[in-house]
């Protein structure tokens, strides 16, 4: 693995109202890493990721994708926040998946896939749905392109989501509990695609509850409660023996 840090969060802090919701987050990724989150609901996971891409706008710290930072500029010291068109091509480079699929309804698959590479990469619809059909064949829905979302099951619908994100050719690629919303039995389908996607080198966050997947494919493993990363490192030493009582009490409930 390039031990060069993809990815640098610095001292992030976030408010909502007068509730903190990260205090003082830091943490690299390295180019190829898989990095596993896990954490009770509300402890700041998914706020971390969303605060990563630019969905939320950060009270404090500061967030860094190939040494440049997100969301922002530096002007003399002072920061601030960067224009709609620039902001677009950083979030070009993150491709994000979320508990809900977000796909467009009244658009077919391979619609729903080339619109974003034609409209901010610039592509040719021939060449973004050249790309799109590939994809389809990657995450296993080869034949579903002319399909609507709503012809699809959960399962199906989060894979197309995947390969929608994929199309944008992302360096890091955020999963927001991909699977919380799928029935018990096409989970194994959307986690067999991850673990692809790691094999062939992605670079993954992924906040999750599926504490095999984490144990199998990160290269490390998070806990965070209360909005502070709370214990870090090798995901079979922490699920099997965390060091952390937080931590331990979190996984005896599981």
């Amino acid at each position: 693995m390039n031990e060069r840090p993809l990815l640098r969060v610095e001292d992030v802090h976030k408010w909502y109202g007068n509730v903190q919701i990260l205090r003082g987050v830091s943490l690299d990724v390295t180019l190829g890493e898989v990095l596993c989150i896990i954490g009770p609901s509300g402890s700041g996971k998914s706020t971390l990721l969303r605060c990563i891409n630019h969905l939320e706008t950060l009270d404090a710290g500061r967030i860094y994708l190939e040494d440049e930072l997100i969301g922002y500029r530096d002007e003399r010291g002072k920061v601030v926040e960067r224009a709609a068109k620039d902001l677009a091509r950083q979030r070009a480079s993150m491709g994000m998946v979320f508990q809900q699929f977000n796909l467009f309804l009244h658009k077919t698959v391979i619609e729903n896939l080339i619109e974003a590479p034609m409209l901010v990469l610039k592509e040719s619809r021939a060449s973004a749905t050249q790309r799109a059909h590939e994809l389809l064949g990657q995450v296993g829905l080869a034949e579903k392109g002319h399909q609507y979302p709503r012809q699809l099951s959960g399962g199906q619908q989060q894979r197309v989501a995947i390969a929608r994100a994929l199309a944008m050719r992302p360096k890091l690629m955020l999963f927001d509990e991909p699977t919380s919303a799928l029935d018990p039995e096409i989970v194994g389908d959307v986690l067999t695609v991850m673990r692809d996607l790691a094999k062939a080198g992605m670079t993954m966050i992924v906040v999750t509850h599926e504490m095999e997947f984490a144990r199998e494919v990160a290269d490390r493993l998070i806990f965070m409660d209360e909005g502070a990363i709370v214990e870090q490192g090798d995901p079979a030493g922490i699920l099997s023996q965390p060091t952390e009582a937080r931590t331990r009490q979190f996984l005896a409930r599981l």
